[in-house]
């Protein structure tokens, strides 16, 4: 009998896990909340590009067309390429759209026996005759609920949407104490183009944060209102957003994302000479830094603008960070449409914001929030356990502990994907649907609980080295190759996809080396 596997969402992750468990003879039914397929992808800011370079946001076995020139292209041609992907391998009819999974609970062995396990599922194996996950799903057009019993559950609900994070505030500085608007950018990009336009114009707004959307917001305020209403942009620390991805003429990937790149840099599991090599090269790896962060600060004038950044790039890279400004905001900043403000802290007032520190208030209409989103509590809240919600994202001071960056050692029956970022998360989604494909089919199978929960803790480590702070995104950005590496092993594959000693040392990886053996 065929084994039946959930997958819930039908964003990038959730396409590419249904067309690989496809291509293994399951039957999957993906679960999706709105009427489309696409994820972050469907709601954002109508200047919203890609972020990646093409070549890398790519599926393995089905490349962009030929009418899409750009290296960044928009979000309406992220859009149309996810759809032309689904069409082409058939997978819309396993998707139910308008259909949000309100939670899943796992039925067959009871707690005590799940915690006396040495091995995950009991038997290392991704099925169980004893064990299934029970899916209770709302038809979000007429509420109506239905249950699924299914033999496995792909988790594929992302970090960036749905559950917004919103500042906490001491009692009567909140929103509540603001005459104004507050809203979050998730609730900007859920209008359409024409009424955000409308909805902004002619009011003073302030953006708080300096990350993709707020960028992009602000950009968007500032077209609208010019200078005689200018959009004040708060944020919180400098950060190294990139005007392109070729720093003084040197493509970035030919820096950062080859082999001989992660020789300089210490990686989980790693043997004696490959650390010390790490510690020697670490000069290096600091020079490429500096370098890119001297074609940074020339081409974006950030010392002009007090936007020099007090941390390493390298730590923006290792925190999968890396932002494109968008063309010509340094230049609103330089005409007033655009005011940036440093504030480490703030609340409301009436008038509008105060900054900690500071006796005058900054007046404004309307403040939106891109202050990112809650995905480690959309990730608990789906499970009805509490054993599993108190399990699933660890220690508070650990990154959510995913063997391979998919599995949970205490959770059976289950795979994440899509949860810790990389430098091109298509790309890395693809690896891991493949490598969860295989599991499926069983050929590998999973070491003991406690090997898994070792190799977690030393990927945990390698995360606090070098995002510092930003640890809890769990960027395997820097060190993707290695990453890789691994997986490919587990199934069986030469992780060598390279043609030559000098090719395999120096030339960026990416989506085609990765098109199955």
């Amino acid at each position: 009998m065929e084994k039946r596997i959930a997958i819930i969402g039908a964003g990038v992750s959730g396409l590419l896990a249904c067309k690989y468990t496809l291509s293994k003879g399951f039957r999957p039914i993906v679960f999706e909340a709105r009427n489309s397929i696409g994820g972050v992808w469907i709601n954002t800011v109508e200047t919203t590009k890609l972020q990646t370079p093409k070549p890398a946001y790519q599926f393995s076995d089905f490349a962009w067309p030929d009418s899409v020139t750009e290296l960044f292209p928009n979000h309406h041609q992220v859009l149309d390429y996810l759809q032309s992907y689904a069409h082409h391998f058939d997978l819309f009819k396993h998707i139910k759209f308008s259909t949000k999974v309100l939670g899943i609970k796992y039925e067959g062995a009871s707690d005590e026996e799940m915690q006396s396990w040495s091995l995950w599922g009991g038997y290392g194996e991704p099925f169980s005759s004893r064990g299934k996950w029970i899916v209770e799903a709302q038809d979000t057009r007429n509420l109506s609920t239905e249950v699924y019993q299914v033999d496995f559950v792909i988790l594929c609900v992302g970090k960036f949407s749905d559950v917004p994070n919103i500042p906490k505030f001491p009692p009567g500085k909140g929103p509540e104490a603001f005459q104004g608007e507050v809203m979050h950018s998730m609730d900007y990009t859920s209008m359409d183009y024409e009424s955000v336009r409308d909805f902004v114009r002619g009011k003073r707004v302030t953006v708080v944060g300096f990350r993709k959307f707020a960028m992009d917001i602000a950009m968007e305020c500032s077209t609208t209102n010019g200078v005689k209403h200018p959009c004040r942009v708060l944020y919180r620390t400098e950060q190294w957003n990139v005007p392109d991805y070729n720093p003084w003429g040197v493509p970035l990937p030919y820096l950062f994302f080859n082999r001989f790149s992660e020789l300089m840099v210490h990686k989980p599991g790693e043997g004696f000479l490959q650390s010390l090599l790490a510690t020697i090269l670490a000069p290096l790896r600091w020079a490429l830094s500096k370098f890119v962060e001297s074609d940074i600060k020339k081409k974006l004038r950030l010392a002009k603008f007090g936007m020099v950044p007090k941390h390493s790039f390298l730590q923006e890279l290792g925190s999968c960070l890396i932002t494109i400004v968008p063309q010509g905001l340094y230049d609103k900043v330089e005409e007033g449409s655009i005011l940036l403000k440093k504030a480490p802290s703030f609340s409301f007032c009436r008038e509008g914001i105060k900054v900690h520190g500071e006796d005058t208030p900054i007046e404004t209409d309307l403040v939106i929030l891109a202050t990112g989103y809650k995905g480690e509590k959309k990730l608990k809240d789906i499970f009805q356990s509490k054993m599993f919600q108190d399990s699933i994202l660890g220690s508070p001071n650990a990154a959510v502990p995913l063997y391979r960056g998919c599995i949970h050692p205490q959770i059976p029956q289950l795979a994440v994907i899509g949860f810790s970022g990389s430098a091109a998360n298509l790309y890395t989604s693809e690896m891991r649907c493949r490598w969860v494909a295989e599991l499926l089919d069983g050929k590998f199978k999973m070491p003991s609980i406690k090997e898994m929960e070792k190799d977690a803790a030393k990927w945990d480590q390698y995360m606090k080295q070098y995002s510092g702070r930003y640890y809890p995104r769990s960027c395997i950005g820097a060190i993707h190759i290695w990453y890789n590496d691994q997986l490919c092993k587990d199934m069986g594959w030469n992780p060598k996809r390279k043609k030559g000693f000098f090719a395999e040392l120096f030339e960026p990886y990416g989506p085609s080396d990765y098109v199955s053996p």
